[in-house]
């Protein structure tokens, strides 16, 4: 792949596919491996159609046979049609504060690898150009080829400002990335497809997908608790971005001069208490002489969570309720703990079905994992019905 400068490309997709197509690769993306005859009944297709399609998608390597089934009956067995890994791969990357994390990820939506580099620069040019040289580290590394690349996911943390929808008012650490049109800069850089979005929102999209909601409910909240804190909205099987591509920005809900469930809180807590510790970074060595300052906190803070998340299921009644962000696992499950009290979901009506609650898997990690699969997800979101 071509990293250095070069003029606009637009943003169009690597892989030609047809609407048929794109219906059959949401379907798998959404039930799983599935026979041939589940397709047709499910989107309305003629067998001899959906064997050309299906054809058609073996050969671009988008989707494999599985093992033949057998229900016991005489005739042929079925054999499933899966996603298939081989179709292409994805990039995603964000900065954290100190480092920079990259992550790939394959058409079925596997994570193939993570990259973790120091990084502490708020100027966007030293961005692209640790991006470029990192990629290029990993995908040789791994044997991916350039043919494959279906395109590269940018996490940014910040809200999208009254000025246009390509600039974002980028976290104080990143505040050269505030002058730079987002639509604009990385392409012209990379010269490949790049999407540019909200970190917590790219974290929503990869925890719909690793905790296999995405075959369970079609809509979630994610609580984002990182350094600040924020969320994301998947709303119909897709990203949730608002009028002015700020749904779930939370952050707006909690004062700056008081109390917040983010992590610099948290960090502000441990300090006050006498805990020398410089950095989130650092978080995991204060967990045993500072557990009951840190119990004392995520009680605070998670009841803040909830009492946002409840007010967003009460909006959007959604499937579930995802907590995520960089925090140590130990942490975010205190608050998750928090988040999953009955009480905290009771109405007038104890009939109402609730939404499930999910603690991340992923961590930090989500927000390099959703940025990767941006691409791959946009692929096919315009067939999500």
């Amino acid at each position: 792949m071509s990293l250095a400068p070069t003029s606009r490309l637009r943003r169009k997709p690597l892989i030609a596919l047809e609407a048929d197509h794109k219906r059959i690769i949401w379907l798998l993306r959404t039930m799983g491996a599935v026979p041939r005859i589940t397709i047709a009944h499910q989107l309305g297709m003629h067998n001899g159609a959906l064997t050309r399609l299906a054809r058609e998608l073996l050969m671009l390597e988008v989707i494999e046979e599985q093992e033949q089934l057998s229900d016991g009956q005489r005739g042929r067995p079925s054999v499933p049609l899966a996603l298939s890994g081989r179709g292409g791969y994805a990039a995603g990357a964000t900065v954290h504060p100190g480092w920079l994390e990259i992550a790939l990820v394959d058409f079925a939506g596997q994570l193939i690898a993570r990259d973790a580099t120091a990084f502490d620069s708020a100027d966007p040019h030293d961005f692209v150009h640790c991006v470029d040289q990192r990629l290029r580290s990993l995908t040789s590394s791994t044997g991916l080829m350039r043919a494959r690349f279906l395109g590269l996911g940018v996490a940014v943390p910040g809200p999208v400002v009254e000025t246009g929808p390509a600039r974002r008012h980028a976290v104080d650490w990143l505040h050269g990335w505030r002058d730079i049109d987002n639509d604009q800069f990385f392409e012209d850089y990379f010269g490949f497809p790049v999407w540019v979005e909200n970190d917590a929102t790219l974290a929503a999209l990869a925890e719909y997908y690793d905790s296999g909601l995405i075959r369970d409910c079609a809509s979630a909240l994610l609580l984002y608790v990182g350094h600040g804190v924020g969320g994301g909205v998947i709303h119909r099987r897709d990203v949730m971005r608002g009028e002015f591509g700020n749904a779930g920005d939370i952050g707006r809900l909690f004062r700056m001069d008081a109390p917040r469930p983010s992590g610099i809180d948290l960090l502000a807590t441990l300090r006050d208490a006498g805990a020398g510790i410089p950095s989130l970074f650092e978080l995991e060595a204060c967990l045993e002489s500072h557990a009951g300052i840190i119990s004392a906190w995520a009680e605070r803070a998670g009841n803040q969570l909830g009492a946002a998340a409840n007010t967003g299921v009460a909006w959007l009644d959604p499937g579930a309720v995802i907590l995520s962000g960089s925090l140590p696992r130990q942490v975010l499950e205190a608050l998750g703990q928090h988040l999953q009290q009955p009480a905290r979901w009771s109405s007038a009506l104890d009939s109402l079905r609730l939404p499930q609650v999910h603690v991340s898997r992923l961590g930090g990690s989500a927000v390099s994992v959703g940025a990767a699969l941006l691409p791959i997800h946009q692929l096919g979101a315009d067939a999500i019905v």
